[in-house]
């Protein structure tokens, strides 16, 4: 498993990233933003997936302050338990300065002027919007966000575009906050909006019960074209 330190932004300590290089030139860089699962087999093979089609793939460890190295089954009753205690030690606004290293890193990594998008899935849905208004990244993709309501305010920042992929019977995000999402959204510029009605959280999941094919498959797609239209 290749793995590489990512040096913090402060410069006081570094944390590891699992990173997937590309046959030849990359056509760019993705940023893959883990679930509250740690990057674990499903994550990792995000990465692996995107380096086949051609980009630098990198998924910082973002739960390095408190648990590094985690790696949880969403399956498993005990992990899901333990993955939600995770998710609420995590301090958000240093996680998104982690993401931003890790985005200095992949540039650094780059022939000069190479573009580098993130993706990111569940808590990493979430941290991918703040990617997008809080950093300089190319371009983002969200999946299954949630809590992006208290966030919307920061939508004027968001100045590089944005694809955000709901799914219409979430659990964790009900359809009040879906409307609000749409609300705030809708009419931006640099944000693309695509909804899945009826799939729920964690559809695109590369493995275990969550996935549903069909509609994991065209967000893909969808993921796809967006960051080589935006990045490549």
């Amino acid at each position: 498993m290749a793995m590489m330190d990512v040096r913090t932004l402060e410069g006081d300590g570094s944390f590891k990233a699992y990173v997937a290089e590309p046959e030849g030139a990359a056509r760019g860089a993705v940023i893959v933003i883990q679930e509250i699962f740690g990057v674990n087999e499903g994550i990792r093979g995000k990465c692996d997936r995107w380096a086949a089609l051609g980009y630098l793939a990198i998924a910082p460890d973002l739960f390095w302050r408190i648990e590094p190295g985690v790696e949880l089954d969403p399956d498993v009753g005990e992990q899901m338990q333990q993955a939600l205690g995770l998710m609420g030690r995590f301090d958000q606004d240093q996680g998104i300065k982690d993401i931003e290293a890790t985005i200095r890193a992949a540039r650094h990594a780059l022939p000069d002027g190479g573009k580098v998008g993130c993706v990111g899935f569940c808590l990493g849905g979430r941290l991918a919007f703040m990617t997008a208004t809080r950093t300089d990244i190319d371009a983002s993709v969200g999946y299954y966000a949630v809590m992006l309501d208290p966030l919307l305010h920061e939508k004027h920042a968001i100045a590089r575009p944005l694809m955000l992929h709901i799914a219409g019977a979430d659990h964790f995000v009900p359809p009040e906050q879906q409307k609000a999402v749409h609300d705030a959204l809708d009419d931006h510029p640099k944000v693309v909006l695509h909804d899945y009605p009826g799939q729920d959280h964690g559809f695109a999941a590369e493995m275990g019960s969550r996935r549903s094919p069909a509609a994991a498959e065209l967000a893909d797609r969808r993921t796809e074209e967006f960051l080589a239209e935006h990045i490549d």
